[in-house]
């Protein structure tokens, strides 16, 4: 409804703090890693990170549930990643796994096994990075706040403080930051299960263009 009330004008309220970050997602993270089939991955991809940097934000809260804090919420996110990566794939993302090009025949064997092990490995990292960087800032803040009872001092009490509102705020370029990463990981590795020849091709024709234009320029 904001989009008809709005025809033809800048964005309003809203709209205008999230419509850049959407577009940025769109054309820096979806559009670059996915390539031409992005748009189908578009919601997913907006969903996973709003509500982690929202969830981010969250914990940072008093009194409030630190759900990225939480290894069972980070390893639910990076299954749905995999799952979606799985279901994603094409006949050269397993050929390249079962028969990785330019690799000799004896060492095939190993590489099957390196491939096959690396695919449960990036969403185990997507887990642990995203539950870790954000339980990690949580632990620093609490170790200077317990300083105060550590040394059983209030004078202690000014540079804890200080200290702790430094590393607070710190969480809130980390909470976005995390959010970002985990995104766009997802994305590179949705990429590389779509991915064809024919798509490297066109990108290869395109950047060939490109750059043949611009040494005639």
């Amino acid at each position: 409804s904001g989009y008809r009330k709005n025809h033809g004008r800048a964005p309003k309220g809203i709209q205008s703090f999230f419509e850049p970050i959407i577009v940025f997602i769109r054309d820096e993270v979806a559009k670059k890693n996915i390539g031409p089939k992005y748009e189908r991955y578009m919601p997913y991809l907006l969903t996973v990170f709003f509500f982690i940097w929202f969830n981010n934000l969250l914990g940072l809260t008093p009194g409030a549930a630190n759900l990225s804090g939480n290894i069972a919420v980070t390893m639910v996110l990076a299954l749905m990643t995999l799952v979606i990566t799985l279901a994603s794939s094409n006949k050269y993302y397993w050929a390249h796994i079962f028969a990785t090009p330019g690799v000799p025949k004896p060492l095939l064997p190993i590489m099957i096994i390196v491939e096959v092990i690396g695919i449960f490995t990036k969403p185990f990292s997507l887990m642990i990075r995203l539950f870790a960087n954000i339980t990690a800032g949580h632990i620093v803040v609490l170790s200077f706040i317990s300083l105060v009872f550590i040394f059983k001092s209030w004078a202690v009490a000014p540079v804890t403080l200080a200290f702790g509102l430094f590393i607070n705020v710190l969480e809130l370029l980390v909470a976005v930051l995390q959010a970002f990463i985990f995104t766009l990981l997802t994305s590179m590795y949705i990429g590389g299960a779509v991915e064809d020849h024919h798509d490297a091709d066109m990108q290869m024709g395109y950047d060939d263009g490109s750059a043949s234009t611009h040494v005639s320029h």
